[in-house]
């Protein structure tokens, strides 16, 4: 556990929902605590096209550019130390890889072979400090993604996003037992310091999962 001197150190996890604010908030927490950010893999992702057009295609392909790019992040976090914001982990790549199968978008076999790989990688990683989770609906990610406008993206429906938002309850549940988690509703998102100040308090309490509790901290 990281000392009270604050979070300065540490490896923090930020996870949600597609348009959950992920990007927003780390990289405010990496300026705010001095921490370098690493942010997921978007503009210079080779199958994210692809995967929109013809999801059942290029599912397996993408999962798997993902995760070794997400290996890569992570490795980088631990050999140069010092602490960092991940703009969304590893460990959620296997959200996004289950819904996918339970939607009838990626076989069976594919799926356990990433899993396969993501296990034998795992034995190189070393668990964030704490994940922050901004948890939305689906409805509330669907609004954001329509309002954000990538091209990319215009092909998502609620059907999916339903199921990875069941998916990743089921996901909290489980790592919260291993990784501290600290659970913020999206209609509490505030800014970088009062955020920050919330996040260091609910980690500290050392509870493994923790709903954000806001406090007036100026008038």
């Amino acid at each position: 556990m990281a000392s009270k001197a604050g979070l300065s150190d540490m490896f923090i996890g930020i996870a949600g929902l597609i348009g959950a604010g992920k990007t927003t908030l780390a990289t405010a927490l990496g300026e705010h605590l001095g921490l370098p950010v690493y942010f997921e893999p978007v503009a210079d992702n080779v199958y994210l096209e692809d995967f929109y057009r013809d999801t059942a295609r290029y599912a397996f392909a993408t999962q798997i550019y993902l995760l070794n790019r997400r290996f890569q992040q992570h490795q980088e976090i631990i050999w140069r130390g010092g602490g960092g914001v991940q703009d969304r982990t590893i460990y959620e790549d296997a959200v996004f890889a289950k819904t996918l199968v339970d939607q009838g978008l990626m076989d069976q076999r594919d799926y356990e072979t990433y899993l396969d790989l993501f296990k034998h990688m795992s034995n190189f990683m070393c668990r964030p400090n704490v994940i922050v989770f901004l948890d939305l609906t689906p409805e509330q990610s669907m609004e954001r993604i329509k309002m954000r406008n990538r091209s990319v993206e215009s092909g998502i429906t609620l059907e999916y996003l339903q199921g990875l938002h069941a998916a990743y309850q089921a996901f909290i549940a489980d790592i919260s037992r291993s990784i501290p988690v600290i659970r913020v509703d999206y209609s509490q998102f505030r800014d970088a310091e009062e955020m920050a100040a919330v996040i260091e308090r609910a980690y500290f309490t050392q509870h493994f999962l923790r709903d954000a509790e806001w406090r007036p901290t100026r008038s």
